[in-house]
């Protein structure tokens, strides 16, 4: 597969590049282009960082595989991140991480993001999404459900277009 970055992208990421007084301190953030226009960070997007800033490809490679939010292969069109930490656990979201897997025909067991034979779904359990107060919590996408039942996110599952609803803090 033949694997290029567009004139526009690399112009958006030259001026990225420009704002810092060091090419390496623009890692992050010409990762972060790459994966929001590709959707992941294949091994050409490392290579290429790397040779764009002038470092050697360990240097990338370190920064995508300690943070989490890049991705080293394709996600579907639905990321579903499931809180895993104590508030989140003690509240159900072992149970519905177990039950999400099992209708969208993953593995419960298996570490790491999974996904889909149609691409659709990816899962993910995670840690702390920030709303111990409302656990369980997911995110879908960009949207964060807080005080997820299993039956809500089988429910959107049958319609993933749709908004989730809302729950009030407090109730």
């Amino acid at each position: 597969m033949d694997w290029t970055v567009p004139r526009e992208l690399e112009a958006e990421i030259d001026a990225l590049v420009a704002r810092y007084p060091v090419k390496r301190s623009a890692s992050l953030m010409v990762l972060h282009a790459l994966q929001a226009h590709f959707g992941w960070l294949s091994q050409e997007a490392i290579e290429w960082t790397a040779r764009k800033l002038g470092l050697q490809p360990i240097h990338i490679y370190e920064l995508v595989t300690f943070y989490p939010m890049f991705r080293q292969e394709p996600c579907g069109r639905w990321q579903i991140k499931i809180c895993r930490t104590l508030s989140c656990m003690l509240a159900g979201s072992h149970e519905l991480h177990r039950r999400l897997c099992e209708r969208l025909g993953l593995d419960p067991h298996r570490h790491g993001p999974q996904t889909t034979a149609d691409g659709r779904f990816t899962v993910e359990f995670v840690e702390c999404l920030a709303s111990c107060h409302t656990a369980p919590v997911v995110m879908i996408n960009d949207d964060l459900w807080e005080r997820v039942s299993p039956e809500q996110v089988e429910s959107w599952l049958a319609h993933p277009e749709e908004k989730p609803p809302r729950v009030e803090v407090g109730s």
